[in-house]
């Protein structure tokens, strides 16, 4: 019997910047049904980052609740914004109490709470930040926005995780030029590194969200 959680829990509040149904569009996963719920608040301002994690609406667990239900999808993925900045053990405990896997997308700076969420996935920005530390140096998935670093710089971290990506990063600041190059050195990576998988913004491409 699945029970909802009550009490002071249901009132508990969160910054969400939006919840809505898509498909994971990138990493391990592209291609499943998927609620994301997307905080706000994040520790790092990475230039290419195409949320706007500073805006967003206070919202009650209990609504949370209401909000995900409304969707025909037993999987949530936590991004943000940086998701581990909030209260995981309770809004996990509640999400996986009623029966759904929770997934999450973390720049790692923050350590995660062991045993409260299904799929781990890591994108550090230690490229973009090379003195913030990562914190989360295990998990299911490290998914790398490339670049141009040199990927050695993380042989120090991929031995904790089950699937390596490299994701180009598009960044509109950027002329067309300089994306091309960076989505072929992409490739190249990729393609002689076989412990490395690709990874695109399939979602983008679709045009959906």
């Amino acid at each position: 019997m699945i029970l909802l959680p009550t009490g002071s829990d249901l009132e508990q509040v969160f910054p969400i910047v939006e919840i809505f149904h898509s498909i994971q569009g990138e990493g391990h996963n592209t291609g499943m049904s998927s609620v994301f719920i997307r905080f706000g608040r994040c520790n790092l301002r990475c230039p290419w980052c195409d949320t706007e994690f500073d805006e967003w609406e206070d919202m009650t667990l209990g609504r949370i609740i209401d909000e995900v239900s409304k969707f025909d999808c037993d999987r949530i993925i936590l991004t943000g914004g940086e998701p581990a900045l909030q209260d995981l053990p309770t809004l996990c405990g509640a999400l996986r109490g009623i029966g759904y896997y929770i997934s999450i997308e973390t720049n790692g700076t923050v350590a995660l709470p062991s045993g409260i969420i299904d799929w781990i996935c890591v994108s550090p920005k230690d490229q973009e930040y090379p003195d913030v530390a990562i914190r989360q140096r295990t998990g299911d998935e490290l998914k790398v926005v490339n670049l141009g670093q040199d990927l050695s710089m993380y042989d120090d971290l991929k031995g904790g995780f089950d699937h390596l990506y490299l994701q180009p990063c598009y960044d509109e600041g950027q002329s067309v030029e300089w994306n091309g190059l960076n989505f072929h050195d992409t490739f190249e990576q990729v393609r002689s590194r076989p412990d490395w998988r690709l990874s695109l913004q399939s979602h983008k491409w679709m045009c959906v969200e």
